[in-house]
Parts: structure tokens; sequence; C-alpha cells
């Protein structure tokens, strides 16, 4: 009688003990994800709260564009210095780091196509000879700038004919993981690093001097807001006209106020060339076959990028605005979402 007891006392006990073994194993995983749905809410708060300071902060930048815009109706002149300058924003309990520029001095990599006769984009060639110059600047050799360049344009435009070094849909069907040109612009830098002959090292030489404006117009440099460390910008309009060294010390020596039109520097380049080649060109400087095109040298800007870095706890959200003021009220028509290098 007491042997059967005992064994039905160990029976008990070790149901008991099974039974706080499952319950403790019951309550781990509850407790894990009572934890992880308390991440996932604490994270939710912070990105609602990241979402609304980047919000606030891009309404501030369209306040500084618009006030850049208003302050004077013919040219754009940084006065303020709030453009291409790190500003730092506590909204709540949310820091933003953001930086507002004149986004239409890069090279806009829509401008290597143009409307075609029919429906489509079709290669226009100083746009492509902009960008070779650029490249020379960059001390990028040809045996690498001409291909690349011929792709860039053959990865946007319509056709399916690709340019002398240049490639289409026949060269990339063939690679290891087939693809197609994209046979329309760029809306992203990123788009690049899929075309024939961009590596790693070209594609981050590049990418500060690039930028791709929803238009295929030329890159619309503004004189007025080009800082001299962009001076390549303007050498490649017309790089025998203006070297380098001479872009740099025309920026330095630009007034305060700014120019009241693109005409001096029109004149400097028709200096530089009369100076490298000869009597001055009545119709405009030209170098090397490459012309400064009426209107591509502008006082007034349309396009701004505002960059925001915004923390929010340990959450971090990078994002970038593109914002238009050709219109009567400044406004955003595109976000890029991540940091530059994860694009």
């Amino acid at each position: 009688m007491n042997g059967r007891f005992e064994r039905d006392t160990g029976a008990a006990l070790l149901a008991v003990l099974l039974l706080v073994a499952v319950m403790a194993v019951i309550a781990s995983i509850m407790l894990d994800r009572l934890n992880l749905a308390t991440r996932l809410a604490v994270n939710a708060q912070a990105m609602g709260e990241a979402r609304l300071a980047m919000a606030g902060g891009e309404q501030l930048g369209l306040v500084h564009v618009r006030a850049l815009v208003t302050a004077d109706a013919a040219r754009t002149v940084e006065r303020s210095g709030v453009l291409g300058r790190d500003t730092m924003t506590a909204l709540g309990r949310a820091r933003i780091t953001a930086r507002l520029d004149d986004a239409g001095n890069c090279f806009n990599v829509n401008s290597l196509v143009e409307p075609g006769p029919s429906e489509g984009y079709s290669t226009r060639l100083l746009a492509l000879r902009q960008l070779r110059a650029l490249m020379a600047s960059l001390a990028i050799p040809p045996g690498e700038s001409f291909p690349l360049s011929d792709a860039m344009a053959d990865w946007i435009d319509s056709d399916d004919s690709p340019a002398p070094n240049g490639a289409e849909d026949g060269w990339y069907l063939r690679q290891s993981v087939a693809y197609r040109t994209a046979g329309r612009m760029i809306a992203d830098l990123s788009e690049l690093r899929a075309v024939k002959g961009m590596t790693p090292q070209l594609y981050q030489r590049l990418r500060p001097w690039l930028c791709a404006l929803p238009e295929t117009e030329l890159s619309p440099i503004n004189v007025n807001t080009l800082r001299p460390d962009q001076a390549p910008l303007l050498t490649m309009l017309a790089p025998a006209a203006m070297p380098l060294a001479r872009a740099q010390a025309l920026l330095a020596a630009r007034p305060p106020d700014g120019w009241e039109n693109s005409e001096p520097v029109l004149r400097a380049f028709g200096a530089g060339l009369s100076a490298a080649s000869g009597p001055k060109l009545a119709t405009g400087p030209v170098a090397e076959g490459l012309t400064v095109p009426p209107g591509q040298l502008r006082v007034r800007s349309r396009w701004y990028a505002l960059r925001q870095n915004v923390a929010a706890g340990s959450l971090r959200l990078d994002v970038e605005s593109l914002i238009d003021a050709g219109s009567e009220r400044p406004h955003v028509v595109m976000r890029r979402w991540g940091d530059e290098e994860s694009r």
C-alpha cells in the first residue's frame, strides 16, 4: 500500500513538474512576444515621430525656398546663407539635420536625350559632349568616359541602336543576369549602377556632380548660386574658353548681389575663347565642339534639393525632397528615401 502511494505521489510530482515546465515555456514565449510587441510599438512611435518631423522640416524648407523666390523675382541670390549649409532643428523629441541646395547646379543626366520627332527620346549630342567634358575635368580618361557616356545615353533613349561606344538591350540580355535598358528618363541616380561601364569607383566619383531632374532640358546652371568648388560645371560648357582656374576666379569675383543676367559670364566665355584661339565669335562662345546655348546659364533657380537626416530615439530616417519653385507656389515633386550610399 505504501509503495503504491509513493508511486502515485511520484507520478503526481512528475506531472506537476512537467506542468510547471510547460507553463515556464509558455510564460517565456509570452514575455518574448511581449518584448517584441513593445519594441515594435516603440519603433512605430519613433517612425511616426520621425515622419512628422520630416514633414515639418520639409515645410520649413519650402518656407526658405519661398523666401528666396520672393526676395527677388528676377534672380536667385543667396543672402541668408541657407543654401549649401547644414542646419540643426528640434521638433519635439526628433532632431533634424537639413541641407538645402540648388538642385540645378549639376549635370542633368536626363538632358542626354531630347524628345524625338515622334514619340520617345533621341540622344542629344551637345549634352553628351558636356558630360564628357565634365568627366575630363574629373580626370576620367577618354577610354572610360566615351564608352560610359554613350552607354548612359543609350540607357535612356528610346531606340535599340547602340551608339559607337554604347550598349542597348542586346548587350544587357547577354549578361549572366539578363535585363533591359530603361528607355525612359532616369528617376534616381542609383539606376546608373546598372549601366555598362559604370564601376563603383566611377559612380562614387561622378555622383556628386550628377542629378536626375524630371525634365530633359540642358543642365540649368545658375551662375549666382554656383559655388567656386562647382567650377567644373562651368568648364564643361566650353573647356578651352573657360579652364577650371578661370571659372573659379570668375565665381570668386561674383558681385555680392549676384549678376542681373548671364551676359557677363557669357562675355567671359567669349573673352577666354578670344585669348585662346583668336577673334571673339559673335554667335556665342564655341570651343572643342561645345557651345554655351542661350538659356543654359541662368540667374534664377527653379529646382531645389532638401536633404534631411531625422533622428527620433534610436531611429534614423534619411529623405531627399526635390522642390519645384517654377510655379507660383513652390512644392515638392519627388521624395527619395534612404541615404545616398543605400541608393
